[in-house]
């Protein structure tokens, strides 16, 4: 195993030991749920990551056309998912002990992030639609630009123009109220932590595609 998968491997440890075991000030409303900023924001950093880096391979694919692009790109977007869906599932959790429920459509930031996954989950239906290898890489490549550039919108844009119940809201802490000092020792490693072993995973889906691929067409 190379040297800096060690480094991700030891510093997940530590951001998940961190994460349970420091001391996290009373925060009205979220109290000890504050944990949940370790895991769930992170979570959603390293989505955005993969599915920018699908956004760039598909982007090479249309510039040049060369396979290994396409499974690059469909590589980092199945990680993105796994990672989003991780994101629902930690927000869910959230709100189940903050908002009292596990869903609620009076939190549009909760639905619209459900929207951008199901958008990408279309992407890999719209990929199996195709047995033809080249139209299926083309299509797969125009669609997720498209999907990408609903992101921003989705998670970002349309729900600061609505009522929510999410931080930053009335009745709920901002952000900023909620990043303590003593929290973000352990949430800025996380970013780059939970970055990273989207990154690990990656390598390992693409080397798996790559093969799938090869033994496909031998």
């Amino acid at each position: 195993m190379k040297p800096w998968k060690y480094i991700v491997a030891i510093g997940m440890t530590l951001v998940i030991a961190g994460g349970f075991l420091i001391q996290v000030p009373q925060i009205p409303i979220l109290e000890q749920t504050s944990r949940n900023l370790f895991f769930h924001v992170p979570m959603w950093m390293a989505m955005f990551a993969m599915f920018g880096l699908s956004f760039w391979y598909s982007i090479k694919y249309l510039n040049k056309p060369q396979i290994e692009s396409d499974i690059r790109a469909e590589s980092a977007a199945s990680v993105g998912v796994v990672f989003g869906l991780c994101g629902l599932f930690t927000g869910s959790l959230w709100a189940r002990f903050t908002w009292g429920t596990w869903w609620t459509f009076a939190e549009p930031k909760m639905n619209l992030a459900a929207l951008a996954i199901m958008i990408y989950v279309a992407y890999f239906v719209l990929r199996s639609a195709f047995d033809d290898e080249e139209k299926r890489a083309k299509l797969s490549a125009v669609y997720n630009i498209f999907a990408v550039t609903t992101i921003p919108f989705l998670l970002y844009i349309v729900p600061r123009q609505l009522e929510s119940l999410h931080p930053g809201a009335d009745g709920n802490p901002a952000f900023s109220e909620i990043t303590a000092p003593e929290l973000r020792y352990i949430l800025y490693p996380a970013f780059i932590g939970f970055i990273a072993l989207a990154g690990w995973l990656y390598n390992v889906v693409h080397r798996y595609k790559t093969v799938q691929h090869h033994i496909e067409n031998d």
